[in-house]
C-alpha cells in the first residue's frame, strides 16, 4: 500500500507538470512504466485511491445525465460591445467617481464547467445549466487531466472554469476523424455532453479555471488572490490577468486582448472585466440575471440569426456531397454573409434544418460560416429532401457512413476541383491556372485528367473565351515550367484524400522517392507520427488503384521530373524546432518559414516542450508568454536577420 501511495503521488506530480505547467520532467515511456506498475498493484490489492490516475480512464457509456443543483448560483455576465457601454458600466457601479481596481481576462468560447470538492477530494463535475442547476458530467470530466483529483483545501468548494479544445488539437483530431468537427466550441460541447466518456477522452479537452464560486471555510479578498489560490491548489489557469487602475486602463487591456486573440491556439470571443475587490463586489450585488460587478466585452459578432432560403448540394473532388445553405444576406464579423455550410445530410437532420426557418449561423477564424441550428420555425417551412442522384451528372449516389458520394470520376465538379488542386500553388504551381480555367478546359476541350494539361496546344487554348496570345503563351510557359517539381508538391498535387501540405512533406521525407511511396505498406505509413489509420488507408487505396498508377506513368512520360531532396539540410537553424508569432516587418511569415526550413530548421504551429526557438514579431501574444514560461530561447526580427546573414 505504501508503494501504491508513492506511485499515485509521483504520477500525479508528473501529470501536473505535463498538463498544467506544460513542462514535463519525464518521458512518456517513463510515465507509462510507473503507471503500469500502479495498475498491477491496484488489480492485486483491489484498492484504488481516490486520486489515482487510473480513475481518469474513460469508463462505460452512461444512460443519461442527471441534474445537480449548484451549492451557489453560477451567474452569466452582462455584455458590452463598445467603449461607450464599458464607460456606462463604470458609471453605474462607481457613482462616487473613485478610481476602482479592475481585472481583465480572456473570455474563452467553450463550455462552462463547475467542479465540487469536499474534504480535499474531487466529488463531481457539472455544466452551468441555468445557473441554479446543471447536468452531472463527472464521468466525462474525469477523462480530463488539467485539474487535480485532490487539493489541499479541506472545506466544501466549487470552482469554475471553461472547458476548451485547442485549435491545434482540433486540427489534429480532424486529420484522422471519420466525422470532421467544424469548430472548437461545438467540439468541446459535444465531447462533454456525450454520453460516452471515451469520446471526451479522444478529444483531449482542457479546463482553464478562473473563479471560486463557493467555499465553506475562509474567504478571499480579490480576483487576483482567487486566481493565485487556484494555481496553488493545482488548477490550470490561463497565464493572462491584467490588473487595471481605472477604466482607461481597462480599455487598453481589452484592445490588447483583441489584437492578440487571433494568434491564440484557443477560441476566444471577448474579454471579461471584473471589480477586483470582493468587498466592493458584495456592496454592488447582482440583478436577477447578472452580477453588477462584472461585464463581458464581446468582440464583433460571430453568431447571428437569419432565414434559410435554400439548400444546395456541392460535389467535391472526392465525390462527397456537402450541403450549402443559401441564407438571407446578413452582416457577420464585418462581412456580408449569403451562404453557410452544413456537414452532411445526417447533420442537417440532427439540427432540424428546414427551408424557410430562422437559423443560427456562426463564423469562426474567418472561414465560411456554419449553420449551428434552428431558432424559429414557421408554418411555411419545408423539409430538405435527401438527394438520390448527383445534382450535376445524375449518377446514383452512394452512401458511405454519414456521407453521400457521387461515384462518377468524370463528374464535372469533381474533375474541375481535382485539376485546380493539381495546379495550385502548393501543388504543381501552374501560374495563371484557376478553377475557372479548369472549367473551361473541361467544357470546351474535354480535359479530364492531369496528363492532358501537358498535351494542350496553342491553337486549342486560343479557342477559349478570354484567351488571347499573351495569356495563352503565359499559361503554356507555366505548364512547361511546372514539369520540374519538388516531391512533396507532386504528392500534394495528386489529391489523395486527407493529404495536405504538411502530410505531403512528411511522406516525402520518409520515402525519399515515388517508387518507395507507391510500394509503401500501411504499417510503414502509420510509423509517421502525424498519420493515422484513415489517411494511411487513403494513401494505400490511391496507389492500389490501377487508373491512378497509369496516370502517374503518363505524367512522367510527358516530361514531369520529380526533384528529390535526400540531403540533410545544414544551416544556422539546423536541428531547431521553431515557432513564429507576431507580425514581422521585413518578411512575410511564410517567407520567414521557408528561410528557416532552408537553413535546417523545422517549423511548428504551437509552442510546446519540444520547441527550441521562438521568432517573435510585433504584437506577439500567448505563444510568446508560453515560451517565456517554458524558458525557450526567443529571438526578434533583428536577431533573425543577423542569423541568416552569417
Amino acid at each position: 500500500m505504501d508503494k501504491m501511495r508513492e506511485l499515485v503521488d509521483i504520477l500525479n506530480k508528473y501529470s501536473y507538470e505535463y498538463y498544467v505547467l506544460d513542462n514535463p520532467t519525464v518521458s512518456d515511456k517513463e510515465y507509462d512504466v510507473l503507471y503500469d506498475q500502479l495498475l498491477a498493484l491496484e488489480k492485486q490489492t483491489g484498492v484504488v485511491y481516490s486520486d489515482s490516475p487510473s480513475k481518469r480512464v474513460g469508463g462505460e457509456p452512461i444512460s443519461a445525465f442527471e441534474k445537480h443543483k449548484h451549492v451557489e448560483r453560477l451567474y452569466s455576465l452582462d455584455k458590452a460591445t463598445s467603449q461607450e457601454e464599458i464607460l456606462a458600466f463604470e458609471k453605474r457601479i462607481n457613482k462616487e467617481g473613485e478610481k476602482l481596481e479592475y481585472t481583465v481576462e480572456y473570455k474563452f468560447d467553450g463550455l462552462t464547467i463547475c467542479l465540487t470538492y469536499d474534504k480535499g477530494e474531487f466529488v463531481r463535475a457539472t455544466t452551468r445549466g441555468n445557473g441554479i442547476e446543471g447536468e452531472d458530467v463527472t464521468a466525462q470530466v474525469l477523462t480530463i487531466k488539467s485539474y487535480p483529483l485532490t487539493i489541499d483545501y479541506k472545506g466544501l468548494i466549487e470552482v469554475q472554469g471553461e472547458a476548451i479544445m485547442r485549435l491545434s488539437v482540433l486540427d489534429e483530431y480532424n486529420k484522422t476523424a471519420r466525422e470532421q468537427l467544424k469548430n472548437a466550441r461545438n467540439a468541446v460541447a459535444g465531447a462533454i455532453r456525450n454520453l460516452d466518456p471515451k469520446i471526451t477522452a479522444k478529444r483531449k479537452v482542457e479546463i482553464l479555471f478562473y473563479n471560486v464560486n463557493y467555499m465553506s471555510e475562509g474567504h478571499m479578498s480579490s480576483q487576483t488572490e482567487c486566481v493565485e489560490f487556484l494555481k496553488k491548489q493545482g488548477f490550470k489557469v490561463y497565464p493572462y490577468l491584467r490588473l487595471c487602475n481605472g477604466i482607461s486602463d481597462v480599455m487598453s487591456a481589452i484592445n490588447e486582448i483583441e489584437n492578440n486573440r487571433k494568434n491564440l491556439d484557443i477560441l476566444t470571443d471577448g474579454a471579461v472585466v471584473k471589480v477586483n475587490d470582493f468587498e466592493k463586489r458584495k456592496l454592488l450585488g447582482a440583478t436577477d440575471k447578472f452580477p453588477r460587478w462584472a461585464i463581458a466585452y464581446k468582440f464583433e459578432a460571430e453568431e447571428v440569426t437569419t432565414i434559410l432560403h435554400n439548400v444546395r448540394w456541392q460535389v467535391g473532388r472526392t465525390g462527397k456531397l456537402t450541403p450549402l445553405g443559401e441564407v438571407e444576406p446578413t452582416v457577420l464579423a464585418g462581412a456580408t454573409v449569403k451562404k453557410a455550410t452544413l456537414n452532411n445530410y445526417g447533420d442537417l437532420e440532427r439540427k432540424g434544418i428546414l427551408i424557410g426557418a430562422r437559423v443560427l449561423i456562426r463564423r469562426s477564424n474567418e472561414v465560411i460560416p456554419e449553420i449551428l441550428g434552428v431558432t424559429e420555425v414557421f408554418d411555411h417551412c419545408v423539409k430538405v429532401q435527401k438527394p438520390i442522384t448527383c445534382p450535376y451528372c445524375n449518377t446514383d449516389l452512394v452512401e458511405i457512413g454519414a456521407n453521400l458520394f457521387c461515384p462518377n470520376d468524370n463528374c464535372r465538379p469533381r474533375v474541375v476541383a481535382s485539376l485546380a488542386n493539381f495546379a495550385c500553388k502548393d501543388g504543381m504551381n501552374i501560374e495563371g491556372f484557376s478553377e475557372m480555367t479548369a472549367g473551361q478546359l473541361y467544357d470546351s476541350l474535354h480535359v479530364k485528367s492531369f496528363s492532358q494539361l501537358y498535351t494542350l496546344t496553342n491553337d486549342e487554348l486560343l479557342k477559349l473565351d478570354g484567351f488571347k496570345k499573351a495569356k495563352t503563351d503565359n499559361l503554356l510557359s507555366s505548364i512547361e515550367k511546372s514539369k520540374t517539381v519538388d516531391f512533396y508538391r507532386f504528392i500534394y498535387a495528386l489529391g489523395i484524400e486527407g493529404v495536405g501540405k504538411k502530410t505531403a512533406k512528411d511522406l516525402s521525407k520518409t520515402f525519399h522517392d515515388l517508387d518507395s511511396l507507391i510500394k509503401s505498406t500501411k504499417e510503414q505509413l502509420l510509423f509517421i507520427p502525424e498519420i493515422g489509420d484513415i489517411i494511411a488507408d487513403n494513401v494505400r487505396d490511391y496507389f492500389n488503384n490501377e487508373k491512378n498508377l497509369l496516370e502517374i506513368e503518363k505524367l512522367l512520360k510527358l516530361g514531369v521530373k520529380i526533384v528529390y531532396d535526400n540531403s540533410v539540410k545544414e544551416g544556422v537553424f539546423n536541428g531547431e524546432k521553431v515557432v513564429l508569432t507576431g507580425t514581422l516587418t521585413d518578411f512575410k511569415r511564410d517567407q520567414a518559414a521557408r528561410i528557416i526550413e532552408s537553413l535546417g530548421g523545422q517549423i511548428m504551429s504551437g509552442v510546446s516542450k519540444n520547441t527550441t526557438l521562438v521568432l517573435a514579431g510585433v504584437d506577439a501574444g500567448s505563444k510568446l508568454d508560453k515560451a517565456r514560461a517554458l524558458d525557450i530561447k526567443i529571438i526578434d526580427e533583428e536577431q533573425f536577420k543577423s542569423m541568416i546573414k552569417t
